[in-house]
């Protein structure tokens, strides 16, 4: 298959906003598909490569050759020119991975090129999430679509159950189970803006479980006989970074299991310390201790319990667990308790709750209603420094925006990070005309303005940071509204900013 037809399918994705049009251009794709190409073309039509890392970032996508005129690149050998850029490392890697970036891209058109450097950095804006790709993959291999799903979630890949579709169709996708030692696609939450809101969302009427919501990596415990495997939420192995949690997870009782938690980075004051230092932590084998703390159970003693309802499998997992080793938390359906239990989870130093239906199955990979996350959510009024050209979707536009706090004792601003999140087509098409009549300077990728664009943002928090003057940035930034009611000397200051701060 010709790259063009990827890329054309996910420009004909992009366009429609129809969740049945999405299904059938990828559909129509995958009929297309010959069986060695399968499994790239399921990837890039989920706008992922299947390189975890290709040491490929903007900066190297920045100047590129002259576009093709015709296409002629095909899905199979992209792949494989991203599996050589994959390999290049030691001395002289900097040039010989410009010489085959070059070589690649001088053999895609211009819209190949786009998509291409979109599929690298992350931003290939079509909607076709995995979701919509195992729609796709289900009404080809004519099998049903809840059992792509499942299989998908207990595999841990939606590439693996679709070559199990198209391979031995329901039986194959049947076959796949959860086995420990094989990490499966984790459970996640949906948001509501507080606990009254949760509470209803998760059940009709009756109680609810609250859990606390720990501001740490999330992590996936499997232990078979003495081996013990720990994964992240993007399922990398993380084993060998956290003997601690091996020695935890180890010790519990019992035989074969998998727990799902976080861990999570404590000061002397027996206080979370900040995502940033327990991510840091994390990232290497040497540090400050972590600990582990489980909130759910999925295996134990060669039972499965993912299909268990909640209140189950917490009663098992706190049979296994010690308390030390569990989130805090409440069952109840009375609004004032949970409100007092919301209040001192924040007090604790923790980011929220998250609130659960008593009676709901794990569904691995799935958000839905059955668990539901509040978090307190801060806005600033920032402005905006620069603005980066858009690609993939948003080529053509102006889309990430540099924020700035103000500086009274300068006069200047202090650039805080930048987002790209929560833009509408029309806000793009606003900012891309409103940032050209602002523009100062063009570099060809960032576009700086004139600090006059007031912008309101929303974020989670802020956390420590090398990489920005102020010594911060924003955590989980994304636009609410652009302020033109607001000059720049109301934005929010620096000072401002780090009252945020909870170290």
């Amino acid at each position: 298959m010709l790259l063009a037809e990827i890329v054309t399918t996910s420009a004909t994705v992009a366009a429609t906003r129809s969740r049945k049009a999405k299904v059938a251009a990828l559909a129509e794709a995958l009929r297309h598909t010959e069986a060695d190409e399968l499994e790239t073309v399921v990837s890039y039509l989920g706008g992922a490569l299947r390189q975890r890392r290709t040491g490929l970032g903007w900066r190297g996508l920045a100047e590129l050759p002259e576009p093709a005129d015709e296409p002629s690149l095909q899905v199979t050998e992209v792949h494989e020119a991203f599996d050589a850029l994959a390999l290049i490392g030691g001395a002289g890697s900097q040039a010989a991975r410009k010489a085959a970036v070059a070589e690649l891209f001088a053999r895609a058109t211009a819209p190949e090129q786009a998509w291409l450097r979109g599929l690298v950095t992350g931003e290939v804006r079509q909607g076709a999430l995995d979701a919509l790709v195992q729609e796709a993959v289900a009404q080809v291999a004519e099998v049903p679509l809840a059992s792509v799903r499942r299989a998908a979630m207990l595999s841990g890949s939606t590439l693996a159950a679709s070559l199990a579709a198209f391979d031995g169709g329901e039986e194959a996708l049947a076959a796949i189970g959860l086995e420990v030692g094989r990490p499966v696609l984790p459970m996640l939450a949906s948001s509501a803006t507080d606990i009254a809101a949760a509470m209803a969302k998760a059940v009709d009427e009756g109680p609810v479980a609250i859990d606390a919501k720990l501001d740490g990596i999330r992590i996936q415990a499997h232990r078979r006989g003495d081996e013990v495997l720990l994964v992240t939420r993007s399922l990398d192995d993380i084993t060998a970074r956290l003997p601690e949690v091996v020695d935890v997870v180890r010790a519990l009782p019992g035989g074969d299991l998998v727990l799902d938690g976080e861990a999570l980075m404590l000061g002397p004051d027996g206080r979370p310390r900040p995502f940033q230092e327990t991510a840091s932590r994390t990232a290497q084998s040497t540090g400050a201790a972590v600990v582990p703390y489980f909130f759910d159970v999925l295996h134990l003693d060669g039972r499965d319990l993912l299909d268990a309802p909640g209140e189950e499998r917490m009663a098992v997992l706190d049979e296994l667990v010690p308390e030390a080793n569990r989130v805090g938390r409440l069952v109840t359906a009375d609004a004032e308790a949970a409100a007092g239990f919301v209040a001192e989870t924040l007090a604790q130093g923790h980011e929220g709750v998250i609130v659960k239906d008593p009676a709901a199955a794990y569904d691995a990979g799935r958000r839905g209603s059955a668990w539901v996350k509040v978090k307190p959510v801060h806005t600033l009024d920032l402005v905006v420094l620069a603005v980066e050209r858009g690609s993939g979707r948003r080529t053509g536009l102006l889309s990430n925006i540099h924020l700035g706090a103000r500086d009274p004792e300068t006069g200047g601003f202090v650039m805080l990070g930048k987002t790209f999140k929560g833009m509408t087509d029309e806000m793009l098409a606003w900012q891309t005309e409103r940032f050209t009549e602002l523009q100062t300077e063009d570099d060809g990728w960032v576009v700086h303005v004139r600090p006059e664009q007031v912008v309101e943002i929303a974020l989670d928090g802020v956390q420590r940071s090398t990489r920005y003057p102020g010594g911060v940035a924003l955590r989980f930034a994304r636009v609410v509204r652009y302020r033109d009611d607001k000059a720049p000397h109301e934005a929010d200051t620096l000072a401002d900013v780090l009252a945020l701060k909870t170290w």
